[in-house]
């Protein structure tokens, strides 16, 4: 294989809304909810009708995530008990859409790092888990307002593993020949699919965008990450589940019950997940030949400190510093497909030419990927 066909990651980018919930602005918020709800509903309840909801708490919070703050691009109307939900104004179709203007942001950090320009670009693929609509592509809306006039572009969805699933797609066409450039951008408006008022996941999602520029080698810059091997899987579960779509609007009964947005069966999830990744993770450093104990860094998908702390050692045989095994959990929150990619974004610098590191996602589906890169300085 040539350098030609070899796929690297020049570069990456992150775009960071300007606001933060911090957990005890969140649980304040979450508890005069609940205190309100009790209050109107006192007879229903005290009937058993319906159920009385409990107080949440900082301590609860970071005991069961690691969770501390999360970004958000809509504030005060997630910490309103009388609203609970971001308010992100329609947009008329003359103008960009939110999701492809946070997308073009990390984008244009991601080339500007990489001394590209957007006309360089053969590719767009738009991955995230929650697009904003059906048709056209958020990717090649991304395209355009780029201001690329050749090339394609198409949107994915793997849940919280599409930014490995995009980094593996976009490696295949560096190998075949088929692109030399490749963005593969992860926008998440995580906040717009999350139930603020149930107590188990309150806290869980934060919004962000990320990008990753996929490229030959023979035109990468001097310093990138080679693509040494990556490995993608899925297994059907109902465990993660979101049942928003279009055809809600055919049972008008049910389209705004509370699996219209994030559910989760927590304990099942971390049951399942972590022993399915580890073993996926030792399988593909042994067919590649790479001693797991002697990865330099893992960049863990940034959904729960505790699944994170488990895996981390049984691919490592100890367990991790956080040197070995970055977190962005405790200020970003889960941001789903990007968030491995912005604990790759953060931490990743200061390693040294030949250092291999893993960057792996996981997730609904259940879906999982890996990449793993070597450092060259």
């Amino acid at each position: 294989m040539t350098d030609s066909n070899i796929p690297v990651i020049s570069a990456t980018g992150l775009f960071t809304p300007e606001n933060s919930i911090s957990n005890e602005e969140l649980v304040a918020s979450f508890n005069a909810y609940v205190d309100l709800h009790n209050r109107e509903n006192a007879d229903a309840i005290a009937a058993g009708h319906v159920e009385e909801l409990q107080h949440s708490s900082v301590e609860f919070i970071e005991k069961a995530s690691g969770i501390k703050s999360r970004f958000v691009l809509s504030k005060d109307p997630i910490l309103d008990p009388k609203v609970m939900c971001p308010r992100l104004p329609e947009r008329p179709d003359s103008e960009i859409s939110i999701l492809a203007e946070i997308g073009v942001k990390a984008a244009l950090q991601a080339l500007e790092r990489a001394g590209r320009k957007p006309e360089d670009v053969d590719a767009v693929l738009c991955a995230c888990s929650n697009l904003q609509r059906a048709y056209p592509a958020i990717a090649v809306e991304i395209q355009d307002a780029l201001g690329m006039e050749d090339g394609f572009g198409f949107d994915m969805n793997v849940a919280c593993s599409s930014a490995t699933f995009g980094i593996q797609t976009a490696a295949d066409y560096i190998r075949s020949g088929s692109a030399r450039s490749v963005l593969v951008i992860n926008p998440e408006i995580c906040s717009g699919h999350l139930n603020w008022r149930d107590r188990d996941s309150h806290f869980i999602f934060g919004d962000v965008a990320t990008a990753i520029l996929v490229e030959a080698k023979d035109i990468a810059p001097a310093q990138h990450w080679e693509i040494v091997g990556t490995k993608l899987k899925t297994q059907f579960s109902n465990n993660i589940r979101n049942n928003f779509g279009f055809l809600n609007r055919t049972h008008p009964e049910s389209r705004d019950d509370k699996d219209k947005l994030f559910v989760q069966e927590g304990r099942k999830v971390f049951k399942e997940v972590v022993p399915m990744v580890a073993n996926m993770i030792n399988e593909q450093t042994e067919r590649l030949g790479i001693e797991a104990g002697s990865l330099r860094r893992l960049w863990l998908h940034q959904a729960n400190a505790g699944m994170n702390r488990l895996i981390a050692q049984r691919v490592l045989g100890h367990e991790a510093t956080d040197d070995e095994s970055p977190t962005v959990l405790d200020t970003y929150a889960n941001t789903s497909s990007a968030g491995s990619i912005i604990a790759f974004h953060k931490h990743s610098e200061d390693l040294s030419d030949g250092d291999i590191g893993l960057i792996c996602s996981f997730g609904a589906g259940y879906s999982a990927g890996t990449v793993f890169v070597r450092k060259n300085a």
